[in-house]
This record gives structure tokens, C-alpha cells and sequence, in this order.
């Protein structure tokens, strides 16, 4: 794009040393400037269409810029679940999966260990 760290550093609103360790790996974007960001470049930076319900949910949260805590309210179950949903540990509740896919517009394609209990 021709531009320099300082232009991008305004657009998304951090400053040069943040856009300098992005873009050399040393730390990451947080939630918060993932929307900005996908603003700015004019599509997603992802790698792949999710097609799997912890990838959907991974992404609603990345593009969304909001937290576990922000997600599990707004669907209406517990963090921690949320969390251990999306670190694929342990098995959730058939309850709890229709209810994240509901919410994230539509039937999950389920991996085999988020089972119903």
C-alpha cells in the first residue's frame, strides 16, 4: 500500500512502536483492534472460512473485537463453558452448542469431542 508505519499507526489508532512489534511478531493485536484493522485493510485476515462451531465462534469474537465474557453474555452461558468450548477441553451440553449456533445464525458442523453429554 505505499504507506508508512506512522499513516497506519493514525488510521488504526495505536502508535509506531505498536504497529513495529505487529508486524514483526513480537506481540499480537488485541480484540479490540481486530474490527479496525479489518476495516483498514478491506477484508477479514483470516486463513480460511470457519467451518467448524469453536472456529465460527473464534472468529464472531475477532471480528466483533469483544471478549469471552462480552460472547457468553450475549448468548446467554457461562464464560467459563465459552471458554472451554473454544479451547476444545471437555464436552458441552447439546443445550449449550444449539445455543451458541443459534445465536451465530445457523447449524453447527460439530467435532466429535463437543459431543452431547
Amino acid at each position: 500500500m505505499g504507506l508508512f508505519q506512522k499513516d497506519l499507526a493514525v488510521a488504526i489508532g495505536v502508535d509506531t512502536t505498536t504497529i513495529y512489534n505487529w508486524e514483526n511478531r513480537r506481540t499480537m493485536p488485541p480484540l479490540r483492534f481486530l474490527p479496525r484493522i479489518a476495516h483498514f485493510l478491506g477484508y477479514v485476515p483470516t486463513p480460511s472460512t470457519p467451518s467448524t462451531l469453536v472456529e465460527k465462534v473464534l472468529q464472531y469474537r475477532y471480528l466483533k473485537g469483544i471478549s469471552q465474557k462480552d460472547l457468553a453474555k450475549r448468548i446467554g452461558i457461562d464464560p467459563t463453558t465459552l471458554s472451554r468450548l473454544e479451547r476444545n477441553r471437555g464436552r458441552c451440553f447439546g443445550s449449550v452448542l444449539r445455543k451458541v449456533a443459534t445465536f451465530l445464525g445457523g447449524p453447527p458442523k460439530l467435532q466429535k469431542t463437543l459431543s452431547d453429554v
